[in-house]
């Protein structure tokens, strides 16, 4: 005993075994979790004598692990290879698969408004001689189909575009001052090998989400048009029934009486004409103009969030909602619904509006 040196081993620990293999040549067997732990703790016991013994002593204790930790196959490197591999997997394919899958369930609503617009007929109600609701003169419409579609079709697309793209750029200003690593304004989506950003299909989801609410509220707008077939104020105007003993309503025979059996006389009545002329209730102007500007509104309201632009959001909400209650009353003055048509189309837009909308975000 007093010929060994202070802080050596008498034998060879686990460790220095696995490495004096390697350096003769011959093929170490397979290190296990439980050979590094031994060789750890055989390396520490051996060395706690000498470290209680010399205090004043400096003693480092290197425990080298093989190089297979920390490869290839740890949870690191193989979660960033899933990232990336899942990053690369949403290419071309998968995008037009998912645009298929998006018209087709459009198509779900779009082809029973087709359907219902060129084959199917209205319910076919009758009339009294005496109702004055039905005697109102015939006017051209204040808003017209086109400025109905631009207002309520196209501006919403255009300020969504608008928004999402500022909202990106906003984002991105503040990411670069703070030194954020983080790219929210990148996507994992590749369309021909270049990433699309994120802002385009945030506007991708919220274009897609507006245009099926919209065909969901045409549609229920359409049933209940063809269920109950309602005549419009101005149809004596437009219509000028004759009944099949070729008296009219200006003969006293026919007061009181409840007509169902009649003939439009007027010289430029068409089938579209008499067919529209039965599709009163609801009022499809307003519940097309309610439901996209209470969108819009709403839509604003949550993403529109730059500092400096609560006025001017407030102002756009404004008139968003004012052109949907001048369209609603427009349809009163012009002699085109009555005004429960006008509420009840109301009622849908704004229903649809709010559904829609909160399952957004």
């Amino acid at each position: 005993m007093s010929g060994l040196r202070p802080g050596s081993v008498c034998d060879t620990t686990p460790l220095q075994r696995f490495e004096s293999q390697s350096s003769n040549g011959e093929e170490p067997s397979s290190p296990t979790a439980a050979s590094l732990v031994a060789a750890a703790a055989s390396s520490t016991a051996s060395t706690m004598p000498h470290i209680n013994n010399n205090n004043n002593n400096n003693v480092k204790v290197d425990l080298q692990l093989p190089t297979f930790v920390g490869g290839p196959g740890n949870g690191v490197g193989s979660a960033a290879s899933i990232v990336t591999k899942t990053r690369h997997q949403r290419g071309t394919s998968q995008i037009f698969r998912r645009i298929f899958l998006d018209l087709c369930l459009l198509s779900c609503v779009g082809l029973p408004m087709l359907g219902f617009s060129l084959w199917w007929e209205p319910y076919k109600r009758g009339f009294f001689c005496d109702d004055t609701s039905l005697k109102h003169p015939y006017k051209e419409s204040t808003i017209r189909s086109w400025m109905l579609y631009l207002m309520c079709a196209a501006l919403p697309v255009i300020m969504i575009l608008v928004v999402e793209f500022f909202r990106a750029q906003d984002k991105r200003i503040r990411e670069s001052y703070i030194g954020s690593k983080h790219k929210a304004n990148h996507s994992a989506y590749h369309l021909c090998h270049l990433e699309l950003p994120n802002w385009l299909l945030e506007c991708y989801r919220k274009i897609g989400i507006f245009v099926f609410g919209l065909g969901v509220e045409q549609l229920t707008t359409d049933i209940a048009k063809y269920t109950i077939g309602r005549l419009r104020p101005h149809f004596f105007a437009v219509c000028q029934p004759v009944l099949p003993d070729h008296t009219t309503c200006d003969d006293l025979v026919n007061v009181g009486q409840y007509i169902e059996n009649y003939t439009c006389m007027a010289t430029d009545m068409t089938a579209k004409r008499f067919k529209d002329m039965q599709l009163s209730f609801p009022s499809g102007h307003t519940s097309f103009a309610c439901y996209s500007m209470i969108f819009l509104v709403i839509y604003l309201q949550r993403r529109m969030h730059w500092s400096g632009t609560k006025m001017l959001r407030h102002l756009l909400q404004f008139l968003l909602l004012m052109f949907a209650w001048y369209t609603a009353l427009t349809r009163v003055s012009d002699y085109k619904h009555h005004w429960s048509d006008v509420l009840a189309g109301a009622g849908i837009g704004l229903t649809y509006a709010i559904v829609v909308t909160s399952t957004m975000w």
